[in-house]
């Protein structure tokens, strides 16, 4: 690893409707804590060495109780909440682009988690932060039994594709157009494939007190 760390900021994408659960997901309890207070803490737990410098949340409809929820977190946390004003549309590239404005000057990569995937773990993240630190593929995404999954990394080079990106085309159709450039890092959890939608998933995945 260099010994100078390139400066990578987290976009949480929260502003989902959560039309399958019936309910905000993200705010669902999650052992101590809510499934969107469990993700923040592996994103800072698993970044804390390897040059995460902010965590950007993209709001929606609880916006008011997601920023009532990172007012727990350690105030010395570079922790900001990006509202989208537009989350009824409840696309997830406009949130990203959202997210994207709220980045700093200086950031170098993005890593991207989703808002309804409590069951990642730290290592994770550390694995595609340390792959990125000690060689700055231009994408990096955790891949799971030839299965790849979240959270995913942009380095800056790409930041303009990702911004120029207009509905119809979707995220999907940005990793096929730079699908030469995706580096795959290898875990052996699923739970980079794993999320909540609907209630029964709730029930299966939540931590058994």
């Amino acid at each position: 690893m260099t010994n100078e760390l390139r400066k990578v900021e987290a976009i949480v994408l929260a502003a989902g409707q959560s039309r399958r659960m019936g309910q905000p997901k993200i705010l669902l309890p999650w052992g101590t804590t809510t499934v969107l207070g469990q993700i923040l803490s592996v994103i800072i737990e698993g970044g804390a060495s390897f040059g995460l410098n902010k965590v950007i949340v993209v709001s929606g409809g609880t916006n008011d109780q997601i920023v009532e929820l990172t007012h727990h977190f350690n105030p010395n946390l570079n922790l900001q909440v990006c509202f989208n004003p537009r989350y009824l549309e409840d696309e997830m590239l406009e949130s990203l682009q959202y997210g994207m404005d709220c980045l700093s000057p200086d950031c170098q990569a993005i890593l991207v988690a989703l808002g309804d995937q409590p069951q990642i773990i730290p290592e994770t993240v550390q694995n595609i932060l340390m792959t990125y630190q000690n060689n700055p593929h231009p994408i990096l995404m955790p891949s799971y039994q030839m299965h790849r999954g979240h959270p995913w990394l942009v380095d800056r080079a790409l930041f303009p594709a990702l911004k120029d990106l207009q509905p119809p085309l979707t995220l999907r159709d940005f990793f096929k157009q730079y699908t030469d450039q995706i580096n795959y890092v290898l875990v052996d959890t699923p739970t980079i494939l794993e999320d909540l939608d609907t209630p029964e998933d709730y029930q299966h995945y939540r931590p058994k007190i």
